[in-house]
């Protein structure tokens, strides 16, 4: 069996520079040389997985076809590389201690007292090579989360120390990504901080092989001999990550530095051949030089954190690319909507999308947000949450059950067009509970979304926990709301939408989580382009 190889990334200084960004990247790089590679994420919290996090507290919760709720780096690896990530993708603190004490509870370290090393240390070094000895990658990229320095993250460096020991010389190598501040006051940029974040790490046991700098202005040939000579590396493994206009052009500036080159020269691998970046250089240049502009409102409760959002922000980049157009994303806080403003805060939109999330907070802004596009032929997008809003609204307002609503909101509504699902009402754990990872569903021919995926089976994701109510299906499509997909197995409804409308879709599912560079998902693209075509007429 071929010998895969490891490329550690990890972080100095301060946290978000971008490591995901940066892993996403190099991944690309390799992929387009011929190398099979995939990229992991280990995260120093100790919840299970961030399903039970606050929007709020880490961004949105990326959900993978097999049903794991996960970091939303892995939504930036999915995008990058085209390539769908598993549960084994993202490992978290939690997950960790969490199967070492259900082996000990099961007797499995023979009256052993149980401590962080060994045997922490090596449930994490196991995990970190899951997906090497399956056999179908050359390389396994893996981000380690948080900062050198953190107390939590410890016992990932001394996992990421043992397995440079034991895999040997050339077979793993690792890359620290660190910042170097511009101090205006002094007009100069400043190494110290790089050097402290390295002997840090030195400190651990571990040597950078390369040294990947984070600035907002060109690192001069002094500085990098400096950098180079003070944190032992070689000048040519000292990068250059200078801000980028978009996250999509940080590949092609990481093969101008030679970050691919100098990995796979440390890892005794050859370079094949000249990274093949043809098609994602197709979809940059569309996105770099667009022929229309349109402006989509982003309607949530969340939006005061971008990445909150983050799979679909990127989503309506990717249909905006396919259409050559640029997607000004108009933010609204669902909270402030409400009859007497909705007008004016929705009429110069040409599109708006009704995002997901959970809880009360922000429902009859939403509610209000549909009853407007609905009414003003305004091309709407509705993804899980926002699906059940468009059903309430069209209960309320078009079936006239003026207390319809869904039994999240209030449990003892008349109208419960959205209930919980079955199987759901006796759980009272939260974490990994709710219909999740990937579901089929059959598209009714004729209807828009067929159109729109050109087939009748799609699988898409899913990640929420209440359902539209059957029950009242014959209503709303005798009154022009028609369910247009559906789960064959359990007949949950998946798609609603209006005929006699330019673009009224509500989906259960994210189709978010599914667009990459290379596969713009159709609903997005389809939406983009109903606002342009809305906006010439």
């Amino acid at each position: 069996m071929k010998q895969t190889k490891y490329i550690f990334v990890t972080g100095g200084v301060t946290s978000s520079l971008g490591k995901g960004i940066i892993a996403a990247s190099l991944a690309k790089l390799l992929q387009a040389r011929g190398y099979s590679t995939t990229i992991q994420k280990f995260d120093p919290y100790i919840n299970v997985d961030p399903g039970t996090l606050n929007p709020y507290e880490h961004g949105e919760c990326f959900v993978t076809n097999d049903g794991a709720e996960t970091d939303l780096d892995l939504g930036h690896y999915e995008r990058f590389l085209n390539v769908p990530t598993s549960q084994a993708n993202n490992v978290t603190t939690g997950r960790v201690y969490l199967s070492v004490i259900e082996k000990e509870r099961r007797g499995e370290f023979l009256g052993k007292t149980v401590q962080v090393v060994p045997h922490i240390t090596n449930e994490i070094k196991e995990r970190m090579q899951l997906l090497g000895k399956s056999g179908d990658f050359d390389i396994v990229i893996t981000e380690i989360g948080g900062t050198v320095g953190d107390i939590e993250s410890l016992p990932y460096i001394e996992s990421v120390r043992q397995l440079l020991w034991e895999l040997g010389d050339n077979n793993a190598i690792v890359v620290h990504l660190t910042l170097v501040p511009y101090l205006a006051a002094a007009g100069e940029l400043k190494t110290k901080p790089t050097q402290h974040s390295v002997k840090t790490l030195m400190e651990s046991g571990i040597k950078a092989d390369i040294l990947v700098c984070r600035t907002e202005h060109s690192l001069s040939n002094e500085i990098r001999q400096k950098l180079a000579q003070f944190c032992n590396v070689k000048p040519d493994s000292v990068i250059q990550s200078i801000d980028a206009e978009t996250i999509y052009a940080v590949p092609n500036l990481m093969l101008e530095e030679g970050l691919d080159k100098v990995a796979l020269r440390k890892l005794d691998l050859p370079e094949k051949t000249t990274p093949d970046l043809t098609k994602w250089n197709e979809f940059l240049h569309r996105l770099k030089n667009p022929k229309h502009v349109v402006n989509i409102g982003l309607v949530g409760k969340y939006v005061e954190l971008q990445d909150s959002y983050k799979s679909i922000l990127e989503a309506l980049v990717h249909g905006g690319a396919e259409n050559e157009t640029k997607v000004n994303i108009v933010s609204i806080q669902s909270d402030n909507i409400n009859a007497q403003n909705v007008q004016e805060k929705l009429r110069n939109l040409d599109a708006v999308l009704v995002a997901p999330g959970f809880g009360s907070r922000g429902i009859e802004g939403k509610i209000e947000t549909v009853k407007y596009v609905r009414e003003n032929k305004i091309p709407f997008l509705g993804i899980c949450l926002g699906m059940q809003m468009a059903v309430i609204e069209y209960a309320r307002n078009v079936l006239k059950y003026e207390s319809a609503n869904t039994t999240e909101v209030n449990e003892s509504t008349q109208y419960p067009v959205i209930d919980f699902m079955e199987g759901q009402k006796d759980i009272a754990q939260k974490g990994g509970t709710m219909r999740l990872g990937g579901w089929d569903c059959k598209l009714k021919e004729g209807s828009k979304v067929y159109q729109i995926y050109g087939e009748a089976n799609i699988n898409e994701r899913h990640r929420h926990r209440y359902e539209f109510n059957n029950q009242y299906l014959e209503d709303f499509e005798k009154a022009g709301l028609v369910a247009s997909g559906w789960n064959p197995e359990t007949g949950l409804i998946e798609v609603v939408e209006i005929e006699n409308h330019p673009f009224f879709v509500g989906v259960q599912f994210h189709p978010e989580y599914k667009s990459t560079v290379a596969k713009p998902h159709p609903l997005f693209v389809s939406l983009v382009k109903a606002a342009i075509e809305v906006k010439t007429k």
